[in-house]
């Protein structure tokens, strides 16, 4: 098995060469056997164990098991323990979320705090087997039933070439010890139902079982390939960024015939779900929108715009006193004193400051406000004057204004008001810039 490893190591993972890796270690078979290969090679180790607090003293076994082995073998060791009930209830999830997502944030903060390069866990082939089973019963794309991928970001799995007999047999042949997690004998799980009951089933109709799901998991993972390619190509003709959005093109986008593939494809990464309301949003009138927890989706004429959802903890008014030389939130703006004007453009307004009335102050446009356009006779209302500049829906969501009183200084990035511009009886002259 280790001549096995090698070989695998060197067609696949020779950037590993030379990193810092953190194993990922339980006390179980599958755990023990990877930290027994890795500690014969020539690597830099250390282990990762994870007290999750879920079987009271065998937990705390399963933690004082793993040191112990680590201390003898003089491999350094970081442990975590987790009241994992407490954080599933607070965050509402189920117990098995929680626990991943507890074990994965600590891996990541490990990973910078020590600084090391890579994780390797333990999944091997039947643990993708049954990976790929459930996504299957759950129903999912072509993305779902590729298995578990060798490597996730920083996470290696260079284990998943390798049966469950081969794990077995390995640990005979050595002699390891290891622990027996009690919970994986129940069917309490989904994965252990599948484990126990059906992936027995399928070998007994097909003693070539594990072979024939690599055959078949290599081959999806080429279509997958194929499917990235395609989105890629396609994504340089239909989308275009701009100002942090995706703008999709709606009239090239229905020139392909499986267009909502492709939108699956651009736009899975964003947390959306809803994929029978994004296709609908295609055809759909101009406002609507889907939301992901993240993200919003918004049909704009003949286009898709995704952009990031606003923060919903940000204030209505923000109050800027006099003397004031720069504010961060909710928009970088500097104040500065000046004697002459240059460099006018709509992020730089010069205005006469003994015309403000502070604290002056900074918030978002709202239906009925007017301005003078600087330049023009006459007010205007803000709501025609988005219209005339043509500007998205996105755009008018997100205007802010710079107001004295109730009265509109700055439509801030586009147009000063008239009515405080600098004439021949200013004193003080301020130049406010948008960064």
């Amino acid at each position: 098995m280790l001549n096995k490893l090698q070989l695998h190591l060197n067609a696949n993972f020779t950037f590993l060469k030379g990193r810092r890796l953190f194993i990922a270690v339980s006390g179980g078979m599958d755990s023990m056997v990877l930290l027994h290969l890795f500690s014969q090679l020539n690597y830099e180790i250390a282990v990762l164990h994870c007290n999750f607090s879920l079987r009271n003293l065998e937990s705390d076994g399963d933690e004082e098991f793993v040191k112990e082995y680590c201390v003898n073998k003089q491999i350094p060791i970081f442990v975590k323990k987790f009241d994992t009930n407490q954080f599933a209830e607070n965050a509402k999830l189920s117990i098995q979320v929680a626990a991943r997502k507890l074990r994965y944030d600590w891996f990541y903060e490990k990973l910078a705090d020590e600084n090391f390069d890579y994780i390797l866990t333990a999944h091997h082939l039947e643990d993708s087997l049954e990976t790929f089973l459930i996504n299957f019963t759950r129903g999912t794309g072509l993305e779902g039933l590729t298995g578990i991928p060798k490597q996730n970001d920083k996470i290696i799995r260079p284990l998943l070439p390798f049966s469950r007999v081969e794990i077995e047999n390995f640990i005979k042949e050595n002699n390891l010890k290891w622990r027996e997690d009690s919970s994986n004998a129940s069917n309490k799980y989904l994965r252990n139902k599948v484990r126990h009951a059906i992936v027995p089933i399928l070998k007994e109709l097909n003693s070539n079982l594990l072979s024939s799901f690599q055959n078949t998991v290599e081959n999806l993972q080429q279509a997958q390939s194929l499917v990235e390619d395609a989105a890629k190509l396609v994504f340089q003709i239909v989308v275009m960024k701009e100002n942090n959005q995706l703008k999709i093109n709606l009239i090239e986008l229905l020139k392909m015939p499986n267009y909502p593939a492709y939108l699956y494809q651009w736009l899975k990464d964003f947390g959306f779900t809803a994929w029978d309301d994004i296709n609908d949003l295609v055809t759909a009138q101009s406002g609507k929108q889907v939301f992901s927890d993240t993200h919003a989706l918004l049909k704009d004429r003949d286009f898709l715009i995704l952009y990031l959802k606003e923060n919903d903890t940000l204030q209505e008014e923000y109050f800027i006193n006099k003397g004031i030389k720069e504010v961060k939130v909710p928009l970088n703006i500097t104040f500065c004193n000046v004697s002459d004007i240059s460099n006018v453009n709509a992020n730089c307004i010069f205005v006469d400051e003994d015309s403000l009335q502070f604290p002056i102050i900074v918030r978002k446009w709202h239906e009925g406000d007017y301005f003078f356009p600087l330049g023009m006779q006459g007010k205007k209302k803000l709501s025609k004057y988005f219209k005339d500049e043509k500007m998205s829906l996105i755009e008018k969501s997100s205007q802010w204004v710079l107001c004295s009183g109730n009265q509109i200084v700055w439509v801030v990035g586009k147009r000063q008001d008239d009515r405080f511009k600098i004439n021949e009886n200013t004193i003080n002259k301020l130049q406010i810039t948008f960064q």
